[in-house]
């Protein structure tokens, strides 16, 4: 006897709720959207009145927003198989290179802001043309750089100014522009939230797009997982990795004029160990630490857990030194939940 089976038909609702579940299953950032939930609903019933307010949301998304804009970046760096240790030394050394050429010269901030952009892609290029050339590993090359650029800001800046801050940037010309297009609060609802919140949003939307939308995506992907492979296939592997740490120069850049406006002063040591936790919120998102596999959205959702534990714990009045505890065992947990989601990924592929 023979049995037949009925072809299940090409638009049957069943094939796509699977197809879209299982797609759902092997995203990158499933773990940091669940954690981030978890988050979210354990400070909602510790801290109430506090993490839930209108306030309450925009002092946990500012906090999330400077460490976003760091983590999309080296999200996109290190799915193209490299890390960036010096970016947090080149946050202080931005931020005080423009205030010192505006202190000292009187030339409008935003002028001594691009100077400052302009030496920031600069480090960022021979970090990477340095990694190529040299092939040691980026591990090493940006930690060496990490001490060379802070000792260098600490050094020239006790040299012309005989301090290691520079403040009063309030009264010198240009400032009412930066103020403007970095520390504004755009009302909503009779709340100001912070204008870098909408920086690290644009940011995040634009490596997404960059990502998932375009060749250059593609080639971020391939050169992660295998260098050499697509050199073979026509990559161009070394401008496309200098081009990464370049840009993961431009976030600290962009961090640097931030906080230097919003606290109106430069600091030598600012952004000192900003670097670990852009890498800690970017493994938390999903990325793994080989390269090749990642989203731009996991590293925004890291740095929002990040965020949320980091005000929620003001909130709930809970010891800030359990801060990194909670980083710590977070960090442990999405490796091996990314660990989980590689395998399910690579054996939907098979």
């Amino acid at each position: 006897m023979t049995t037949t089976t009925t072809p299940v038909e090409k638009g049957d609702e069943r094939v796509v709720a699977t197809g879209a579940i299982r797609r759902a299953l092997v995203r990158p950032e499933l773990g940091a959207a669940a954690g981030a939930i978890l988050v979210w609903l354990i400070f909602a019933l510790v801290a109430p009145t506090g993490f839930l307010s209108l306030r309450g949301t925009a002092s946990y998304l500012e906090v999330s927003a400077q460490l976003g804009i760091l983590a999309v970046a080296v999200a996109l760096l290190m799915i193209g198989g490299e890390f960036d240790l010096s970016i947090g030394s080149v946050i202080g050394f931005a931020g005080v290179t423009m205030a010192i050429l505006s202190a000292e010269t009187s030339i409008p901030l935003y002028i001594s802001a691009l100077m400052a952009l302009a030496i920031s892609l600069l480090i960022g290029f021979v970090n990477g043309y340095m990694v190529i050339r040299t092939r040691l590993p980026s591990f090493i090359i940006t930690l060496g750089s990490l001490f060379i650029i802070r000792g260098l800001t600490i050094a020239l800046t006790r040299l012309i100014t005989g301090r290691t801050q520079v403040g009063g940037l309030g009264e010198l010309p240009g400032y009412g522009l930066m103020n403007a297009l970095f520390d504004t609060a755009i009302p909503i609802a009779g709340v100001g939230f912070p204008i870098s919140i909408f920086w690290w949003l644009l940011v995040a939307a634009l490596a997404t797009w960059v990502l998932l939308r375009t060749q250059i995506g593609n080639w971020i992907f391939g050169v992660g997982g295998s260098a050499e492979a697509a050199r073979n296939v026509g990559v161009p592997v070394d401008r496309l990795k200098i081009g990464l740490f370049m840009t993961t120069a431009f976030a600290a850049w962009l961090v640097a004029i931030i906080t230097v406006i919003v606290t109106g002063s430069a600091d030598t040591l600012r952004g000192q160990g900003q670097e670990f936790l852009a890498i800690i919120a970017v493994v938390i998102g999903g990325t793994l630490l080989t390269g090749g596999y990642g989203s731009a959205i996991g590293a925004v959702l890291g740095a929002l857990i990040f965020g949320m534990v980091r005000q929620g714990l003001v909130f709930a009045r809970v010891d800030a030194d359990w801060f990194q505890v909670f980083m710590g065992g977070m960090l442990i947990v999405a490796v091996l939940v990314n660990n989980y989601i590689r395998k399910r990924a690579e054996a939907a592929k098979e």
